[in-house]
């Protein structure tokens, strides 16, 4: 949600497995067996093609600018199989420009200074396609990558969100971290806002935008929609 509007217009793609025996199981499990097996690359384009086709009907029918994130782990970045140009080549089949899609990525990565995961995410940036950084403030201590690559967002972790209060320590860091990202010319979203006090006080830091369960829990794309409808409704009403 955009602070200062209230405004929506962004989403973040979620995975989760319904299994036929064990019920809904949590990407935390099945997301390590994943990277370590090798089938997290067919299940993250996967992911990409149908976020890339949701975003395309909310683009029609709520938003013109509407952008979908996904998450990209280093194992996708570190294969061979992974393949950025074939994702811009999805979006202009579909009619979409790069920017309709934002791809998270970890700290961990960018740290890591391979040769290989450099070019790559420079090439994903060469599609028009933006970058967010995840769970920011909890890797190592270092901001030098920060002006080494062209990041569009920060996601403030939601360790930093959970306590949040005036004068507090952790909104000295929010504080610090928002007005650092604006001037590098980067957007910021905080994570994990649950209560109005904290999204009050991002706002009023200048936090761009604010992602949790004060706005809306992890729902599935028909769900999502109809949540955007019941907005939309009800700023006619109003």
């Amino acid at each position: 949600m955009e602070l200062a509007t209230g405004a929506v217009y962004k989403a973040e793609a979620l995975i989760r497995w319904q299994h036929p025996v064990r019920g809904l199981v949590s990407p935390a499990q099945f997301i390590p067996v994943a990277e370590e097996t090798g089938m997290i690359v067919a299940i993250g384009d996967w992911i990409f093609r149908e976020a890339a086709r949701q975003v395309k009907r909310w683009r029609a029918m709520h938003h013109p600018a509407f952008q979908v994130s996904v998450n990209k782990s280093p194992a996708q970045f570190l294969s061979d199989d992974a393949d950025h140009p074939e994702w811009f080549e999805y979006l202009q089949a579909l009619g979409l420009p790069g920017e309709s899609m934002v791809v998270e990525i970890t700290e961990g990565l960018l740290l890591d200074g391979d040769a290989v995961i450099k070019g790559k995410l420079l090439a994903l940036r060469g599609t028009g396609m933006q970058v967010s950084i995840d769970d920011f403030g909890t890797g190592y201590s270092s901001l030098s990558y920060l002006k080494k690559f062209d990041i569009d967002y920060l996601k403030i972790d939601q360790s930093f969100v959970r306590n949040l209060a005036p004068n507090s320590s952790d909104m000295a860091l929010c504080e610090a971290i928002i007005v650092m990202a604006h001037k590098l010319g980067m957007k910021v979203i905080a994570e994990g806002v649950e209560t109005e006090a904290q999204r009050d006080l991002l706002a009023a830091a200048g936090c761009d935008y604010g992602q949790g369960y004060l706005f809306a829990k992890p729902v599935e794309a028909e769900a999502f929609e109809q949540w955007l409808l019941g907005r939309a409704g009800g700023a006619t009403a109003s």
